[in-house]
């Protein structure tokens, strides 16, 4: 069975993006996500991207990051599938459902609104999440976020001088996270900018995390480090724009790109 695919990015951030909206495939197994992610034996990406009919919204998005495992939520896809689709939608995902439209250049994407209870993140135990009372080594104090996955977000002096690469996979498997987290570290740079590096939940290192910036400028917000309800949060692979809006929702805008279509033997990655 040969299947067709669209490789797209948002700031970097790549997929696979699978659309069996009108012909179905079979059953996409994270051992299959796992093969077709692989940068040296498959296509390549760091999320391989499954759009589904549903019955709940105008189609449904399922999300699997390289290791396999299937998650929530992710911004920078939902802007590359709005602009696939070309036009307003309602998409459902794992987190819930979100509203994608194409702009300028990308997408706005209404995420919906932030959860901060405790039990939401999800942690394993009651805690301040605005400003958690733990540490790893020298990042301590993190905020905590639920923006259709989790998040902890660490404000630090210089974003560049953490070891993210070791404490990041310390921290996502930690006992105080049952559903694993993805891992931010932000340095306020003015009254409505921030600069963020994202460990993300079972990809690693990223280019760019649209639910990492959603969830790092709410917690900024939060705390009173940003001026007003907008800030621009600037990642390795560039900007997005992010606003929390007076009607409690999360709107994310920013870049998205096809890169190419080509197809595969879906046996040979089985």
């Amino acid at each position: 069975m040969r299947v067709p695919f669209i490789k797209m990015h948002g700031l970097g951030n790549d997929f696979v993006v699978l659309d069996a909206r009108t012909d179905p495939l079979p059953p996409l197994t994270g051992k299959i996500a796992a093969a077709l992610a692989d940068r040296q034996t498959g296509i390549g990406c760091d999320q391989v991207i499954v759009l589904e009919p549903s019955a709940h919204a105008d189609f449904r998005m399922r999300i699997f990051n390289p290791d396999g495992s299937e998650v929530e939520a992710c911004g920078n896809a939902s802007r590359a599938v709005a602009l696939l689709h070309g036009r307003l939608a309602r998409v459902e995902t794992a987190g819930g459902v979100v509203t994608v439209e194409p702009a300028s250049g990308g997408a706005r994407i209404d995420m919906g609104a932030p959860r901060f209870d405790w039990d939401a993140i999800p942690l394993a135990y009651p805690i301040d999440t605005a400003s958690m009372p733990v540490a790893w080594e020298g990042l301590e104090q993190p905020a905590a976020v639920n923006v259709g996955n989790p998040h902890v977000i660490f404000f630090v002096p210089e974003v560049d001088t953490v070891p993210l690469d070791r404490l990041g996979p310390l921290i996502e498997n930690d006992p105080l996270f049952p559903e694993r987290v993805n891992v931010n570290v932000a340095q306020v740079t003015g009254p409505r900018s921030i600069k963020l590096r994202v460990w993300e939940r079972g990809a690693g290192l990223t280019r760019a995390c649209g639910t990492g910036a959603c969830a790092t400028a709410i917690a900024a917000m939060r705390r009173g480090l940003v001026a007003g309800r907008g800030a621009t949060v600037t990642l390795p692979g560039g900007p997005l724009e992010i606003e929390w809006m007076d009607s409690g929702r999360i709107a994310m805008t920013g870049p998205a790109t096809e890169s190419f279509r080509g197809s595969f033997e879906w046996d040979d990655f089985g």
